[in-house]
């Protein structure tokens, strides 16, 4: 199995709430910016401490590429306008030519693909509004869990899942997406 989160700076709370902080602030800007296009913020789900490594930015940038492609083949312009590699954790911030709806159905397309998309978390945000749309108000089903298939934030308010069991899970998926690929570390 890939030794996915042995290395990398541990991140507290604290650093988290900055890095979110930052991020709000700076989608506001872009819907300031880009008025007339759909805004999109991808980052990886990762629990606990480590946010960020060699392998996390790997499979962030491979995941990234993926979305990119996924919006392109419907003919809309993307534009990346910014990716930060902080000890946080990975994010990039697209600008897409599309009806808000449309760019939204194409995130939850990308985040429900595959087992590798389902570490993704894709806001769609823009045309005015500095708040993401929601999966809800477009009539589609809740995100769900992808160790047990319940809804994932009823799991993640609840904490029903332990820390290690998320990222025994997630080691699995790069694993299983990067197999027999150089650079992915494993015990083999």
């Amino acid at each position: 199995m890939t030794k996915l989160f042995e290395t990398g700076e541990p991140q507290d709370i604290t650093a988290v709430l900055e890095s979110k902080d930052a991020r709000v602030a700076f989608q506001k800007k872009l819907v300031t910016d880009y008025p007339d296009d759909s805004i999109l913020a991808v980052k990886l789900n990762i629990p606990g401490p480590i946010k960020n490594n060699d392998q996390l930015h790997r499979g962030f940038n491979h995941g990234l590429l993926s979305l990119i492609q996924l919006l392109q083949a419907t003919n809309a312009a993307v534009k990346l306008v910014a990716q930060w590699d902080k000890p946080t954790g990975n994010e990039a911030f697209l600008t897409v030519s599309g009806a808000l709806e449309t760019v939204k159905r194409q995130a939850v397309a990308f985040e429900d693909q595959d087992a590798f998309g389902r570490l993704f978390d894709v806001d769609v945000f823009g045309h005015g509004q500095s708040t993401a749309l929601s999966r809800t108000k477009l009539g589609l089903p809740v995100r769900k869990c992808f160790i047990c298939g319940r809804p994932a934030k009823a799991c993640a308010r609840s904490r029903r899942h332990s820390i290690s069991e998320l990222q025994v899970k997630i080691s699995q998926v790069f694993d299983q997406e990067f197999k027999g690929e150089a650079g992915v570390v494993n015990d083999d």
